[in-house]
């Protein structure tokens, strides 16, 4: 990891893009939308909202967008994600995002934000324990 400097303010950046992210989101089917804001090593972020489709298995989260927006740009070191959603509750990454997230990071923190902004702090590995990654296949 390079030495950028994640402190409060950056967290709360990192929030703040990702509420504006969930902005864009389409979901016209749950209307629950989520956005996030990918940290990398080297400073550079990257948001995604989510995008729903009428046949379900065909939408796409916001932190797997966030995530291939990042690698179709040629970085795969994650530092940290912020996670938002429209409600009250925080939101958590779901199932699938959180293998996706550990395939490049399976330490990186991850903000899990409400509507309002507030979040928790988790380390991605707490969320999804032992799991499966490229060591596995060994």
């Amino acid at each position: 990891m390079k030495n950028i400097i994640v402190d409060e303010t950056t967290k709360r950046e990192l929030v703040r893009a990702a509420k504006e992210a969930a902005g864009n989101a389409y979901a016209p089917y749950s209307g629950y939308k989520v956005g996030a804001a990918l940290l990398c090593d080297d400073g550079s972020r990257y948001t995604g909202c989510n995008v729903e489709n009428a046949a379900y298995p065909c939408g796409i989260c916001a932190e797997r967008t966030a995530a291939a927006k990042a690698v179709s740009e040629g970085n795969r070191d994650f530092r940290m994600i912020a996670v938002v959603g429209s409600s009250a509750e925080k939101c958590t990454p779901c199932g699938m995002c959180r293998q996706v997230l550990y395939e490049f990071a399976p330490d990186m923190t991850v903000l899990c934000a409400d509507n309002s902004g507030e979040y928790d702090e988790v380390k991605l590995s707490d969320l999804l324990i032992r799991g499966f990654g490229a060591s596995s296949l060994k």
